[in-house]
């Protein structure tokens, strides 16, 4: 294995964690993307993760049917915590050390977020997961996920999804749907590509942080990306 990147951040969908089932969490993805993580990691790679909530509550959608969205995107803010402690258990299980950061202060169970305290736990080498989004609504967890990649001076922000990159409409519906290989920041922003919201790629351009856009399924599909592997696209 050798690695493209030293340090990484790890973008999660809520969805992805789900498997076939249509709520909550599947113990057997969760073991599949812990399996990867740790195997990545023992190859020399730090890793930071930021894994979304939508799998079990959507802030924005629940706005958008009446509810205040400030509270809804509070609830949003502790699914991703939900999430971020069953992965973190699936990691420990497998003997990864392990450290939840939360942007909502949730002391009872995970450390509040504090940059010079995720430096120090990178330098111990942990892994770190990133939960409570930014700790504020209005927020996606992909601009969670950007935020702390520039915080942390990651070398690229992984964006681990359900297809192979970045396409100019969903492949999933479209079979001719064309796939890019590399495309630059302001394209995506400019062709209003949903791949992550535009405040995410914004901030990742002005750290001049590379988005790598990969399928999470597959036994290698964390390491091939890491490597420059497999198919993918590169936002930069």
């Amino acid at each position: 294995m050798k690695p493209v990147y030293k340090r990484i951040l790890l973008k999660l969908s809520g969805e992805g964690l789900m498997g076939d089932k249509s709520f909550g969490m599947s113990a057997d993805v969760i073991k599949e993307l812990a399996t990867q993580i740790k195997s990545v990691h023992d190859n020399g790679v730090e890793i930071c993760i930021v894994v979304g909530g939508g799998n079990i509550f959507r802030g924005a959608k629940e706005a958008s049917k009446g509810m205040n969205r400030t509270v809804a995107d509070q609830v949003g803010m502790l699914a991703t915590v939900m999430n971020a402690l069953y992965l973190q258990n699936a990691l420990e299980i497998i003997g990864a050390e392990t450290r939840v950061l939360s942007g909502i202060s949730i002391p009872a169970v995970c450390e509040p977020y504090m940059y010079r305290r995720a430096i120090r736990h990178l330098q111990k080498g942990r892994i770190l997961i990133f939960a409570g989004g930014t700790g504020n609504p209005y927020f996606t967890t992909d601009s969670g996920a950007a935020l702390r990649a520039s915080e942390m001076q990651c070398d690229a922000l992984l964006k681990a999804t359900q297809v192979d990159g970045v396409y100019d409409s969903d492949p999933r519906v479209n079979k001719k749907a064309k796939k890019y290989d590399e495309i630059s920041y302001d394209e995506v922003i400019k062709r209003q590509l949903r791949v992550m919201d535009i405040t995410a790629v914004a901030l990742a351009k002005e750290n001049n942080i590379p988005i790598v856009v990969f399928s999470q399924h597959g036994n290698n599909a964390l390491k091939d990306a890491v490597c420059g592997k497999g198919s993918y696209t590169i936002i930069k």
